[in-house]
C-alpha cells in the first residue's frame, strides 16, 4: 500500500527544517547503508546524533503524532527517530530493500522495519530527477511531492531515487514498527478506516452502520495486532 499524505509538515515546519539544514554538516549517506546498499547509495545525510538531527527530527514526530492518515495508514507502535537526507546534482540510490531491523540510537532498542516514510522538503520545480520509485506486483511507481507532503510504502518494497540532473532534493526518511505486520491487513485497515470517515459524515455516529463498521475495525485491530 502506498499513501500520499499532504501537508504532514506546515509550511513554516518546513522552512524552519531547510533553514538549520541550511547551516548544518552532511556526511556520506553510506555510513548508515548495508554492504548491499552502500553499493547503489550516494547522497548525503545528516549525523544521527546530531543535536540538529535531533531537534527537526522531534519536529517531524510532533507532526506525525497530530496527523491522523499517517495513524491510520502505519498504525505505528515504535517509530525510529527521522533521518535527512539530500541529493544533489549526479546523486541517485538505486533499486534496494531497506534493512529489516534497526536500532534506535542512543539504546539498545531493536524495532522492525514495516513501514517506510519520506517527506519531502524541497519544492518540485527546484530540480530535475530525484523521483522516489517504488517497485511493486502492479510495477514501478514513481513519487514527486510537494514540500511537507509525505508518502507512507512498506519497507519491504524494492525501492529507488532517481538521479538528480539539476538543483538539489532534500527530504527526511524514516521507518515505524506498525502493530500490524502485514501490509495487506494494514491496507484492509486503512481502507476501512476511510469507509467509516465517509459513513460517519453522512449519518450519525450512533447509527448502526457506523457503530457495526467501528466495532469491525477495531475487532480486526484486535485481532491482528502484536503489542
Amino acid at each position: 500500500m502506498l499513501v500520499t499524505i499532504p501537508d504532514l509538515l506546515t509550511p513554516e515546519e518546513v522552512g524552519y527544517i531547510r533553514q538549520v539544514l541550511e547551516s548544518t554538516s552532511w556526511q556520506d549517506g553510506r555510513t548508515t547503508a548495508g554492504d548491499q546498499a552502500a553499493l547503489v547509495k550516494r547522497n548525503l545525510q545528516v549525523p544521527v546524533d546530531s543535536a540538529e538531527g535531533r531537534e527537526l527530527g522531534n519536529i517531524v514526530l510532533r507532526a506525525l503524532g497530530r496527523n491522523p492518515a499517517y495513524s491510520s495508514a502505519a498504525l505505528p507502535l515504535h517509530v525510529l527517530p527521522p533521518m535527512f537526507n539530500r541529493y544533489d546534482e549526479g546523486m541517485t540510490f538505486g533499486a534496494h530493500v531497506d534493512g529489516s531491523i534497526r536500532v534506535i540510537p542512543g539504546t539498545a532498542q531493536r524495532i522492525r522495519t514495516d513501514v517506510s516514510t519520506t517527506i519531502f522538503l524541497t519544492p518540485p520545480e527546484e530540480y530535475d530527477g530525484g523521483e522516489l520509485v517504488v517497485h511493486d506486483t502492479y510495477g514501478e511507481h514513481a513519487v514527486k511531492l510537494p514540500a511537507g507532503h509525505a508518502v507512507v510504502y512498506p519497507a519491504t518494497s524494492l525501492h529507488s531515487v532517481t538521479p538528480v540532473t539539476r538543483g538539489s532534493r532534500w527530504a527526511s526518511f524514516f521507518w515505524a514498527q506498525s502493530m500490524v505486520r502485514d501490509d495487506w491487513q494494514r491496507h484492509m485497515l486503512y481502507d476501512l478506516d476511510r469507509t467509516i470517515m465517509r459513513v460517519r459524515s453522512v449519518v450519525p455516529d450512533d447509527d448502526p452502520a457506523a457503530t457495526g463498521l467501528t466495532a469491525h475495525y477495531h475487532n480486526l485491530i484486535r485481532h491482528w495486532a502484536e503489542m
